[in-house]
């Protein structure tokens, strides 16, 4: 083997900085890709990548399909079709657990190989989680099947998934023959039907109760201990004042008490303000809501002045509370007296939901002190859950990451404002979040809806038939869908994720790379060395394997990008066909099964299900092997090695 050039040696190092960031997220995804594009231009007499040609992954054909393929399915969703598919299951199943899951794996399946797999699972979570809640069934025991399903359902077409289109792109480049609509269908069929056959079978009893049925929210999240009530005393220095006001004097009032505790003197005018600041992040409480006389205020909404008698419901640790009572003149009630019910059927506005912090959401990386929820939406974060951990204190000061559950009180009308602005996913609320259909009510879809799906089908037909190529038709179809009135401009625009734009865009030239500087090459050699003791049938599933590994620790985009060049490098080492390999990378990236980070739908199910992270490769990597063997022979079977 010939042994590593400077150039390459160079184009390893980027390629180490950028694995480093995506597995440690110290920038954003995409934006480590950009940088990587950067610097792949900067270091252009290592890399030999120019800068006209460093961009041209904006223009790539991949790329542009996945744009226009964003809209498409977003004019499919907001028609209502995937809702009214969802309930419409949940009709016939009729709350049996083992019909349900058969009917939410196998209808997410194959609605993935044609919508985005992400607005799918998106909207069937809160569906999931309300059946689960009605008919006492736990919502962990669907939620990481569902999610399977739709990564499953990516490998029927070429549409199915992002990566998909990009090992497309990657193929024209390496082998001169980009893929056709269905080249991956007749493999994807095997792979979902075993898929699915597994999860209905060996991994359901391996999914894990961690959600138990019957628990509410405050169970749920474990807010015993940080959820209080008191009652206002004549005497107390809030009487008279709102809410908020009462807020600014208890932090004014505790700053007073520290003062004179502490330095024996009330404090100077200009050390007050930051005095008040510091007890104001040290007593961490918020006040949820107000009871008087039989009568519930939602405490954020509501601008009644406090009286004596009242019962303030309040979030904060034993010991902020103590502190918070006493020196505000409030008697604690008993704890045990804050439920869910309290909380989220007291007649005022306010209600308790479940929402979780998705890629691209305008949260991540991101503090509350920074958004400021609860004065711009009136939304009170009461706790995070984050894999294994909750978070129920400081939560002013926690920085968001892509995967979190929030428990959040807020209107009910403010909860849409998040989601419909990016902020948040709901997963979980009242029924009439979602329109979930209850037992016996016949559900009913517009005629209008159909047009979305007609549009979206004749791209795919178009395509198929080679009529003209895939970007085009599906730019065809964006442009039908919004002169048609189901999607207007600028919901078009945002149904767009731009992050993985720029996180394929951004990456596409590191491949160039690597195969310029020999880099690709190189490893293909170190896989050529097993092929000495491998047979080329078990090196293919060697790829498959390495190739899954990789996806579910960085991002699929990235490992298709880096694993599609050296496989093909490897195939034309061992004197073997380059298609096989490149498609092997291909099904393996769509199918990252071992850790939440593997693939975006896999994070949305992390919190609502309450799953470890363990619970991923418990389920996954069974499944992992079994496809592995599975993908290997039948790709084998249909492209010869």
């Amino acid at each position: 083997m010939a042994p590593l050039s400077t150039d390459a040696l160079v184009v390893f190092a980027l390629v180490a900085v950028a694995l480093l960031l995506f597995v440690t997220e110290w920038l954003p995804p995409d934006m480590t890709a950009v940088g990587v594009l950067v610097a792949l231009v900067v270091l252009e007499p290592y890399t030999h990548v120019p800068a006209r040609e460093s961009i041209r992954g904006f223009a790539s054909p991949a790329v542009v399909t996945i744009v226009a393929m964003y809209i498409l399915s977003a004019g499919v969703e907001r028609a209502g079709v995937v809702d009214w598919l969802g309930a419409k299951l949940a009709a016939l199943t009729g709350g049996d657990e083992g019909r349900l899951l058969a009917a939410i794996v196998g209808t997410t399946g194959v609605s993935a190989g044609f919508v985005n797999n992400t607005p799918v699972v998106a909207v069937f979570i809160p569906l999931v989680t309300g059946l689960s809640e009605r008919y006492g069934l736990s919502p962990s025991t669907l939620l990481l099947p569902l999610s399977f399903a739709a990564m499953l359902g990516g490998t029927l077409t070429l549409v199915g998934t992002a990566t998909n289109l990009l090992a497309s792109d990657l193929s024209a480049q390496l082998l001169g023959e980009p893929f056709s609509m269905f080249t991956l269908t007749p493999v994807g069929i095997v792979v979902l039907v075993v898929g699915v056959a597994y999860l209905l079978t060996v991994g359901r009893a391996l999914v894990p109760e961690r959600v138990h049925p019957a628990a509410d929210f405050t169970e749920e999240f474990d807010m015993d201990r940080h959820l209080a009530q008191l009652r206002v005393r004549e005497e107390s220095p809030l009487v008279g004042l709102t809410v908020a006001e009462a807020l600014d004097r208890s932090v004014g009032e505790l700053a007073a008490t520290d003062a004179v505790e502490t330095l024996g003197q009330p404090l100077e005018p200009e050390a007050e303000t930051e005095a008040v600041a510091a007890v104001g992040t040290v007593l961490d409480i918020d006040v949820l809501q107000i009871d008087r006389d039989g009568e519930s205020f939602f405490a954020t909404a509501t601008d009644r002045p406090v009286e004596p008698g009242d019962v303030l419901t309040v979030r904060g640790n034993r010991q902020s509370v103590n502190r918070f009572g006493e020196t505000l003149g409030l008697r604690q009630l008993a704890r045990e007296s804050v439920t869910e019910e309290l909380l989220a059927e007291s007649g005022h506005a306010g209600i308790l939901a479940e929402a979780i912090v998705h890629r691209e959401s305008r949260l991540r990386g991101r503090t509350l002190s920074d958004v400021q929820l609860r004065s711009r939406f009136d939304a009170t974060v009461l706790a995070v859950r984050r894999g294994e951990e909750l978070v129920r204190e400081g939560l002013a000061d926690i920085e968001f990451s892509a995967g979190d559950t929030l428990l959040l009180q807020t209107p009910i009308e403010e909860i849409t404002h998040l989601q419909e602005e990016g902020y948040l996913v709901l997963t979980e609320g009242p029924p009439e979040l979602f329109d979930v259909i209850h037992p016996g009510e016949a559900p009913s879809l517009e005629r209008s809806a159909l047009v979305p799906v007609a549009i979206l089908l004749a791209a795919i037909g178009i395509a198929a038939l080679g009529l003209l190529p895939i970007y085009i038709a599906a730019l065809g179809g964006v442009v039908t869908m919004v002169g048609s009135g189901q999607l207007s401009a600028s919901r078009a625009y945002d149904a767009v994720s731009w992050n993985v734009v720029f996180l394929l865009a951004g990456l596409l030239p590191l491949g160039l790379a690597m195969q310029a500087t020999g880099g690709a090459a190189f490893l293909g050699g170190l896989l050529v060395d097993a092929a000495g003791v491998l047979p080329p049938l078990a090196l293919l599933a060697l790829v498959y394997l390495l190739t899954a590994v990789l996806a579910s620790v960085l991002t699929p985009v990235a490992t298709v990008v880096l694993m599609i060049p050296v496989a093909v490098a490897t195939a034309r080492d061992i004197g073997a066909a380059g298609q096989p390999f490149l498609l092997i990378v291909t099904f393996a990236v769509a199918t990252a099964f071992l850790t939440p980070m593997g693939y975006q739908t896999n994070l949305m199910v992390y919190g609502p299900g309450g799953y470890r992270f363990t619970d991923y490769a418990r389920v996954g990597l069974p499944l992992q092997l079994l496809l592995c063997a599975v993908t290997t022979l039948s790709v084998a079977a249909l492209w010869p090695l």
